[in-house]
């Protein structure tokens, strides 16, 4: 069996009497792209959060590398090496591009306030290594020559990329993307792609993906959990995915369903 970058057991998060995430089971091989679907409302978002330290789990376990985390806190779990983005962009839009880099850097750096007052040298040392770094992220990312621009004043496409690159100044083995093409244009999309898949080629790190794209979904996943009011669903391949009873329901409704069975059912006839 292939090493496990995260795995959940019976995982819960309850909000007052509503169960937003309901003993959800996953098993995310390292080095995949995995995404995680489901109408709105299914609990994608929660279970993010639990896995990014900001929610607690009532219920069940979440291990990182198999390390246990449920419960650690969000500074802790970044410093292991989990980075996310967000459904909203949450840069720091009166920074520029290179310093919102910087700033994605934190959980990594050793010097202190004192060695910044006075300048020491390994404060000098590590400026010039962070800075150096924060370049090289934004080449990576297709911003190279914009580390003065202001975030705000970015075009959406490259705010998107930019919120990539500050998670990735954190050196992360994990990152979770929270529906990063949302709101692009057909180009910005196809430009995220090849992004998504040159983190996890180049550089090695696992992608755990929510998005509600389902050609992106079907296109760039190894593999896909469906969850629907909290509830994992299914599971497998993008093909199997495609195909399940049960996932076209979630999205589409009993009578929606019926439809496109058949649907499916005279296109293959015609086939025949």
């Amino acid at each position: 069996m292939p090493e496990l970058v995260i795995e959940t057991k019976g995982v819960s998060k309850i909000f007052g009497g509503l169960t937003a995430v309901n003993s959800v089971d996953l098993q995310i091989p390292k080095g995949h792209i995995y995404s995680i679907i489901g109408p709105n409302g299914a609990g994608k978002t929660t279970l993010f959060n639990c896995i990014s330290g900001f929610y607690t789990p009532e219920h069940g376990e979440i291990l990182f590398l198999g390390r246990k985390i449920q419960g650690s806190s969000t500074d802790l779990i970044a410093g292991m090496g989990i980075s996310r983005t967000y459904q909203n962009i949450r840069l720091f839009g009166n920074l520029t591009a290179i310093e919102n880099i910087l700033v994605g850097q934190h959980t990594k750096l050793v010097t202190n306030w004192l060695d910044a007052i006075i300048h020491t040298r390994r404060y000098r040392v590590e400026n010039s290594t962070s800075l150096s770094e924060a370049k090289d992220i934004l080449k990576f990312v297709g911003l190279e020559g914009l580390g003065d621009y202001l975030a705000l004043n970015l075009p959406y496409g490259m705010q998107r990329r930019l919120e990539i690159g500050r998670a990735l100044a954190n050196g992360p083995t994990l990152l979770l993307l929270d529906e990063p093409t949302a709101g692009m244009n057909p180009q910005e999309t196809v430009d995220m792609v090849r992004l998504i898949r040159k983190l996890r080629d180049e550089l090695g790190i696992s992608i755990i993906l929510i998005e509600h794209d389902m050609k992106l979904v079907m296109d760039i996943s190894d593999h896909i959990s469906v969850l629907d009011y909290g509830t994992k669903i299914a599971e497998g391949m993008p093909k199997e995915i495609q195909s399940n009873d049960r996932v076209i329901e979630a999205y589409l409704g009993p009578g929606g369903a019926a439809l496109a069975a058949k649907y499916q059912s005279r296109k293959r006839n015609n086939h025949a």
